[in-house]
């Protein structure tokens, strides 16, 4: 069986989840300005981008 993410995909969503978990540390301190920021790039953007990248099907 082969894996299906490659190194850019493994490194996007360790990125991903950085964000994520410093938008909510940032969130529990009281700051409401630039946790909701982080959490939607890390949610709307950089979540999908490291499912869909190298999603090209080669021929």
């Amino acid at each position: 069986m082969k894996f299906v993410f490659n190194r850019l995909n493994s490194l996007l969503l360790i990125v991903a989840l950085v964000l994520t978990i410093a938008g909510y540390i940032i969130m529990g301190t009281g700051d409401k300005t630039i946790s909701p920021i982080l959490l939607i790039i890390a949610y709307a953007v950089i979540f999908p981008m490291a499912i869909m990248a190298g999603s090209r099907k080669k021929s």
